[in-house]
């Protein structure tokens, strides 16, 4: 009996299992070819394909999803090649403070009690206003300046006005507004100092190759122009033994440092755009312990024999640095002195000029070096001797009003000094000091708050550093003017080496596009920051 019954129940199962199957294969065969397709398609979900944000989303239970392989690679090809989207900035969550260290959003501590005490509702003009809002527009602009190749501004003949450009009548009509081809030509030669800082921490110790008349390789942003001797500066004081650390580099404490190099425009097409050939001189900032000694000795001293009141003084540091020959290494006023008169010589007869770059302590050194070349080269009666000019990027006060007045009056010399409104090395020394310190030539006045990049409460690092300044000076057109909407040089090494002073916005929109900040020793040991472009480290004064 047991075995009858099983042996229904198989043939029940069978039976049934049979005329399912024909129901089923008789359903295929009448429905059209449109249906079909639609019940092989697989399960629905809920939620829309990532592959078709286009595509509706429907209930699993609910109709087919009659999208086709086709469609799905079709969309994901234009996820792949369409540009990433303008993301708002995602808010980083608040670290906890520590013990005595300011919130975040309140980093001087000085409304801290204020807001404790809910105060802040009532005092309105207690609130600190919100510094890392920024538009899509400008989000669209920073994609831009990270992903394309810095593009300068347009490169106009200045041929027949180039004395005028070289600061013939001080610059009048052409900072303020910015001329666009002034601009270009004093952030070229921002670039070269940029270059010299390179060059000195790729090989710090490197002062002894000089006297074997090895001339250190340099390679110029600006191809135009080619480097034709090394400079370097020695300090008349040097570090005590017990003062020097076992840890810290010997470059840090050596006497004569690589501080700058001479180079001349040798390309035939600029030298006729530029309407003259031109002699560069560059000089770096502060970078070692015995340059930053030679700083604080701002004593003033006369340039010549006569000690009395009315004659010309500058700091006695800065005199040392510059007159001073070191052990393996001629001093930095000789050995400029004999590479311009070589270059002079042997460009005998055509249309020169002669242009001092430096930033910071090489501001001071650059004024130095031009006052002297226009004293050396005028006594050459055989041919007119070529304008010299001085370009400074945070530059101190280096002498007093005699120097002052014998530098522009007497040797003709143009000085145009760039300055940044919260950098202040450019005040320095103080006004209050007995030495009489005076700044001289034009000002072309920068201001870190007209930035959409940095940070209005950007600190006094990034006010002195040489990249802050290039990064302005783009993007000035004039006093009471925003911030140029074509401004075009790379915010990347901006923010590598100053990342703390930069918006947040912009640093979380770089993070969005896969820019990876190199660290500043990485990029100045490999020679090339995190865009692929020539590294530097930024000043440290």
């Amino acid at each position: 009996m047991l075995c009858t019954e099983t042996q229904a129940t198989s043939c029940s199962l069978d039976l049934s299992l049979g005329l399912a199957l024909d129901t089923d294969t008789v359903t295929r065969t009448r429905q059209p070819p449109a249906m079909s397709a639609a019940a092989t398609a697989p399960p629905c979900h809920s939620r829309p394909s990532p592959l078709n944000p286009n595509a509706r989303a429907m209930p699993s239970a609910g109709k087919p999803n009659a999208v086709s392989t086709r469609t799905h690679l079709a969309n994901l090809d234009r996820l792949l090649v369409r540009p990433l989207p303008l993301l708002q900035p995602k808010k980083l969550p608040a670290e906890e403070p520590g013990d005595g260290e300011a919130t975040p959003d309140d980093r001087s501590g000085r409304s801290g009690l204020l807001n404790a005490l809910n105060l802040s509702t009532f005092l309105p003009f207690t609130r600190k206003p919100p510094v890392d809002e920024m538009s899509p527009r400008s989000l669209a602009y920073m994609q831009r300046l990270l992903t394309l190749s810095p593009r300068p501004s347009p490169k106009g003949s200045i041929a027949a006005e180039w004395r005028r450009y070289h600061g013939e009548g001080g610059w009048e009509g052409l900072l303020d507004p910015l001329d666009q081809n002034l601009r270009r030509e004093i952030l070229r030669y921002g670039d070269f100092v940029q270059a010299a800082y390179t060059a000195f921490h790729s090989m710090p110790a490197a002062a002894a190759a000089a006297s074997h008349g090895q001339h250190r390789t340099l390679v110029l942003p600006d191809r135009s122009y080619r480097p034709t001797r090394s400079l370097f500066a020695s300090s008349s004081l040097s570090i005590p033994p017990w003062a020097q650390r076992r840890s810290a580099p010997r470059w840090l404490t050596q006497r004569s440092s690589f501080v700058g190099y001479v180079a001349v425009c040798d390309n035939e097409r600029e030298v006729q755009r530029m309407g003259r050939r031109d002699i560069a001189i560059v000089l770096r900032g502060t970078a070692t312990c015995p340059e930053w000694a030679e700083n604080l000795r701002t004593g003033l001293v006369p340039l010549t024999e006569d000690d009395n009141a009315s004659a010309p003084k500058v700091a006695k540091g800065f005199l040392s640095l510059y007159k001073t020959a070191g052990d393996h290494v001629p001093s930095l006023s000789d050995a400029i002195v004999e590479e311009v008169k070589r270059l002079v010589e042997l460009y005998k007869g055509e249309e020169l000029s002669i242009t001092v770059v430096g930033h910071s302590l090489g501001a001071s050194l650059a004024l130095l070096a031009a006052d002297e070349l226009s004293a050396c080269l005028s006594t050459n009666t055989d041919h007119r001797p070529p304008p010299v000019a001085v370009v400074s990027f945070g530059g101190p006060k280096t002498g007093n009003r005699a120097f002052v007045d014998r530098l522009q009056r007497e040797r003709g010399v143009n000085v145009l000094r760039v300055v940044n409104a919260g950098d202040v090395v450019t005040r320095v020394p103080a006004p209050i000091s007995r030495e009489g310190y005076v700044h001289a030539g034009a000002e072309l006045r920068l201001d870190s708050r007209d930035s959409p990049c940095l940070r209005p409460d950007a600190g006094l690092a990034c006010c002195h550093d040489l990249e802050a300044y290039l990064h302005l000076l783009d993007g000035f057109a004039g006093s009471g003017q925003p911030f140029r909407a074509d401004a075009s040089r790379s915010v990347a090494r901006l923010l590598t080496y100053q990342r703390p002073n930069v918006k947040r916005a912009y640093v979380e929109r770089a993070m969005v596009l896969g820019f990876e900040t190199a660290s500043p020793r990485t990029a100045t040991a490999n020679g090339a920051g995190a865009d692929g472009q020539c590294g530097y480290l930024a000043s440290p004064t």
